[in-house]
């Protein structure tokens, strides 16, 4: 089965020959496929490089020109694929845009980490970069058909929408065992900056397990019995990884206003609860309400994502206990959003907020009305 990915247009209108396209994201999500593809789109010969290849690996660090017109040869087409893998891949790929006439570099990534020392400062200005996320709603309701998707949106909520996951029906569970074990701890544990992979293990955990909750590095650190510090250090390599998510608090200063926690979402609902080891069906689980507003969150991403959203995304809490789960900022306007699993749940909109900051009218969105939510980019 293909599902055509959302990527491929906005890509294809990028395609100059004249700028590297980076495509980052979370092994396994598809970027490989998406490159190929797009490769094969413009009829030209292309030569595929893994980056994850020792010889490749040996060619393209400290390269310098003659080889690589030698080794390049005609092809006007180069993917690099798991560019990270490669030392020095950034100057390598500067040297390529610099001094080849006519050829277009298709590179992927899956480690913004890594790849920041070594690609982002060769190639300033240089590149177009974007983002592949697991398979999102609109890409599931094109290539599956609504009736199916909403049919199966409990099973997305517990098993996640990785490509192998969806399309590889009752395998979930192994699939996702062996994706959190190889790239949440292999390839993470490669990274110089993780050196205790217990204390990984124990963040993890602690942040599935409170999913949709404020964390705050003070009570987590104590939670994993390490300092304030290394926490803090450990999230950032995880967002860097493409695991997690942060979305900070709206705060304008307001008396009351919380302003130093962060809510914590992962990228996809099955990898979370790989970690926690439950795949319990929504029947009898307690934390329905995390998974949806994990789910939710995540798709939204990916919706925003892929459409060049600008603005800026929030929660909003104050000392009274009155929140806004999800609030999106953009153009000078504020957007609130209580995410609800139940349709005849009620919601309170706290009056301060709407006195203070004139929002637009809350929305609610639900296990009946989200398909609108997540099918259509707003603005």
């Amino acid at each position: 089965m293909h599902i055509q990915r959302e990527l491929f247009r906005v890509l294809s209108q990028k395609i100059d020959f004249k700028k590297v396209i980076l495509l980052l994201g979370p092994r396994q999500v598809g970027k490989t496929t998406l490159v190929r593809r797009l490769a094969d789109s413009l009829g030209k010969p292309f030569l595929y490089l893994n980056g994850d290849d020792l010889t490749t690996q040996q060619a393209l660090q400290n390269a310098n020109l003659s080889f690589l017109k030698a080794y390049i040869g005609s092809f006007q087409v180069l993917v690099v694929d798991e560019a990270q893998r490669i030392p020095q891949i950034g100057l390598t790929l500067k040297l390529i845009v610099d001094n080849f006439e006519g050829i277009q570099c298709l590179v992927t990534g899956s480690s913004a980490l890594e790849l920041a020392s070594s690609v982002y400062e060769p190639l300033t200005g240089r590149k177009w970069e974007y983002r592949l996320f697991p398979l999102s709603w609109s890409e599931l309701v094109q290539g599956m058909g609504m009736p199916y998707c909403l049919s199966a949106l409990e099973k997305f909520l517990v098993f996640g929408t990785y490509p192998e996951v969806v399309t590889q029906e009752g395998a979930e569970i192994p699939i996702l065992n062996n994706l959190a074990s190889s790239y949440l701890y292999k390839d993470l544990l490669n990274f110089q900056g993780i050196r205790k992979p217990e204390l990984l293990a124990k963040i993890l955990q602690a942040l599935a397990w409170q999913v949709g909750s404020e964390v705050s590095f003070n009570e987590l650190s104590q939670t994993v019995q390490a300092d304030k510090a290394t926490v803090q250090n450990y999230m950032d390599l995880l967002e860097k990884a493409f695991i997690i998510q942060r979305i900070n608090p709206f705060s304008r200063n307001l008396r009351g206003e919380i302003s130093t926690s962060r809510k914590v979402y992962f990228v996809d609902n099955g990898i979370m609860n790989s970690i926690t080891g439950n795949f319990a069906t929504l029947a009898s689980r307690a934390d329905v309400g995390g998974l949806w507003e994990n789910f939710l969150i995540a798709e939204r991403t990916k919706l925003l994502n892929y459409h060049g959203f600008y603005g800026r995304v929030y929660f909003w809490r104050n000392v009274r206990g009155q929140e806004i789960d999800y609030i999106e900022e953009i153009d000078g306007k504020i957007y609130p959003f209580e995410f609800k699993w139940n349709p005849k749940a009620k919601v309170k909109y706290p009056k301060i907020f709407e006195e203070t900051y004139s929002p637009q009218p809350l929305q609610m969105i639900h296990k009946d009305n989200f398909w609108e939510w997540l099918g259509k980019y707003p603005y």
